[in-house]
């Protein structure tokens, strides 16, 4: 693996772009940028909150955007349909599971020195990291 520093700069500016929205959330709405809690709210038919629209609309937005004004990054996930559709099943169980996501427990809670989503982000990063490690070879897509 070789560092390309324009990779890292990429990665910076997106981790700036996450903690400056779950930022101006939090101090903004009083709210956690929770984007599993989020979209669950509006997919249950919740009452459409237009932060919680906007939100969702700049979350889908913004990468078609990107798309349109620079060359998005060659990222090699899968070409196996089913991979992707049990691996997104999955991720909305384990949110379900542990009662949020990356966003809110990793991002949000994390940096609020919260016990709870700490333990959880590191339980969910230790579960990918087996589970990536153990069904790659399986799936060959070493």
């Amino acid at each position: 693996m070789n560092f390309v520093l324009d990779d890292a700069l990429m990665g910076l500016v997106g981790g700036l772009m996450i903690g400056t929205a779950a930022a101006i959330f939090l101090l903004g709405l009083g709210r956690i940028a929770g984007i599993s809690g989020i979209l669950g709210a509006l997919i249950r038919g919740a009452t459409p909150v237009p932060q919680n629209l906007a939100f969702m609309a700049g979350l889908i937005g913004a990468p078609v955007l990107y798309s349109l004004i620079a060359t998005p990054p060659d990222i090699g996930i899968t070409d196996q349909t089913w991979v992707l559709i049990a691996g997104g099943l999955l991720v909305g169980l384990g949110t379900r599971l542990g009662s949020g996501c990356t966003s809110g427990h990793g991002v949000c809670g994390m940096s609020r020195f919260s016990g709870r989503s700490i333990t959880a982000t590191l339980a969910f990063m230790a579960v990918g990291v087996l589970v990536a490690s153990a069904l790659r070879p399986l799936l060959g897509l070493v």
